[in-house]
């Protein structure tokens, strides 16, 4: 394009939706030296990755964790502002012979012994578990992503697990993580997540998940970001918001999948998954330890004392418990999981006070398998379309699906690749 045909748009690229992945475009355009404009319909950046103050207490939208291990992550974000405190390296799985505890044997090995001493795991699957470990630990993720997809209950029973095993332990742990119940996520993502959970930590920054985005919008240039901007649809060459028309060589929707199919008509995107997530104040820790509570009987996805992790989420001494369930439960279903977790923590919920509750619809994209862990961001000509959705269900993704429609964005209107002549769905 001549510099007189680029002149006639007010920017080079109009980025919409200010989450993890329009952040992560809209700071690399920017660093490249484009004109940019970051849209976010909200009233704060983040999308999904948002963190409340409610009577008192810190609540995330949805319970979440912050991996430190992600390559995005290490790249963009300055850790130690984050006032990062850590998860215990494993979990409590309640089942109706006790509770169980897994481990990272490479982290805790008393821990590890402890599960195939105690009788709680028999010697095969001990081995199976820690072969399948080491293995996402040390193998490059080049082979993972080479190598056939298939379901991840499919992959854990090839890898020589008792159903046993799986039932009690890993599926009630992994449905939180994908959640879904079923263990039909792709093994590709399974085990690029376990291999990230063995090479980093799961922690929780002091204010909160929102402090993650808060920090990125931090290192935008100046007047790049503009929030309560909602945008009602694309022109060939427009993005219109409640300001008018904003002209653009190019355009990246960097929103959820509903609203990316709404702006982008002919996008195909997977489907959502829904989560719940209960917060309840109480006068004691009914767990006096940082660490992820499972029901064997999945009643509920998990559960954890926030203030064992970050006691700065509670602004009066009490403690904050946060627990989660699949879909948007009624108020009969809420009551059977607070039911459960009387059982599960074994102390009475009675006096459990409701602090909060939040639905979040389309929490993670559906992934089965084949599952393609990233996609290029091209939909058609000028248009891009970035976020978890194109990549995995995971921060890394999101980041990563975000830098990758800055880079395609810098190519096409550098000239170093052509547009592409049709929508890619």
């Amino acid at each position: 394009m001549s510099q007189a045909g680029a002149d006639r748009y007010a920017y080079d690229a109009v980025v919409i939706g200010a989450g993890a992945a329009g952040l992560a475009c809209a700071s690399d355009l920017g660093a490249a030296g484009l004109r940019v404009r970051l849209l976010e319909a909200g009233d704060a950046v983040g999308g999904r990755i948002r963190t409340d103050r409610v009577a008192g207490f810190t609540t995330d939208r949805g319970f979440q964790v912050f991996n430190t291990c992600y390559p995005q992550v290490r790249r963009r974000l300055d850790l130690p502002a984050l006032f990062l405190r850590p998860f215990t390296p494993g979990v409590l799985v309640h089942t109706d012979a006790g509770r169980v505890r897994l481990a990272d044997p490479t982290r805790r090995p008393r821990d590890g012994i402890g599960l195939l001493t105690g009788g709680r795991i028999g010697a095969r699957d001990a081995l199976a578990f820690g072969v399948l470990s080491a293995r996402a630990l040390l193998e490059p993720a080049s082979r993972v992503r080479a190598r056939p997809d298939v379901t991840t209950r499919t992959a854990l029973a090839d890898a020589g697990l008792s159903e046993e095993f799986v039932e009690t332990c890993l599926r009630p742990f992994l449905s939180g993580v994908f959640l879904e119940d079923s263990l039909e996520t792709s093994a590709r993502f399974f085990h690029l997540v376990w291999r990230s959970m063995l090479r980093g930590t799961l922690c929780l920054p002091r204010d909160g998940i929102g402090a993650v985005p808060a920090q990125l919008a931090a290192g935008l240039p100046p007047g790049v970001l503009r929030t309560s901007s909602e945008v009602s649809a694309l022109t060939p060459d427009a993005v219109v918001c409640g300001d008018g028309e904003l002209r653009a060589r190019a355009v990246v929707v960097a929103t959820g999948a509903g609203a990316a199919v709404r702006l982008l008509p002919g996008l195909r995107a997977p489907e959502g998954r829904t989560v719940t997530t209960l917060y309840h104040a109480v006068g004691r820790s009914p767990l006096a330890e940082p660490t992820l509570l499972v029901d064997a009987r999945r009643r509920f996805l998990n559960s954890c004392v926030l203030t064992e992790v970050q006691p700065g989420y509670s602004g009066d001494g009490r403690a904050l418990v946060s627990t989660s369930v699949l879909g948007a439960p009624g108020p009969a279903e809420e009551a059977a999981v607070v039911s459960a977790l009387a059982e599960a923590y074994g102390v009475d919920t009675g006096t459990w006070e409701p602090v909060h509750r939040v639905t979040v619809r389309h929490a993670l994209p559906a992934m089965p398998p084949p599952l393609a862990l990233t996609r290029t961001t091209r939909f058609a000509p000028g248009r891009y379309v970035c976020g978890d959705h194109r990549a995995t269900g995971s921060l890394q993704g999101a980041l990563a699906s975000g830098a990758r429609a800055a880079r395609e964005v810098l190519a096409d209107l550098r000239g170093a690749a052509p547009a592409v002549a049709g929508a890619v769905p």
